[in-house]
């Protein structure tokens, strides 16, 4: 087993447990903040993961699927800090 495999299979690792706390939180979170963390953070983690996966087998193919899931993070946190900026001011 190369250092290479060793490190992805690692990462694949961490990604997953990361993964499913996320989505723990998405289920079990309190508020609706904490789903919209736990989403983040489950974008994220997919973003990661494709990133690791192009880096590990050296291709750019996944790269705008990467760019769109950065643009559907950004556009939704922001989507969700502007309905609670609204729904604490009324």
């Amino acid at each position: 087993m190369t250092f290479l495999a060793l490190v992805s299979i690692l990462a694949g690792v961490m990604f997953g447990i990361g993964a499913i706390a996320a989505l723990a939180r998405i289920i079990r979170g309190p508020s609706i903040l904490d789903r919209a963390l736990a989403t983040d953070v489950l974008l994220a983690i997919a973003i990661c993961g494709l990133g690791a996966e192009m880096a590990i087998n050296r291709h750019t193919d996944t790269l705008v699927v990467l760019l769109i899931l950065s643009m559907f993070a950004i556009v939704g946190s922001i989507a969700i800090a502007r309905f609670m900026a609204k729904q604490d001011a009324s």
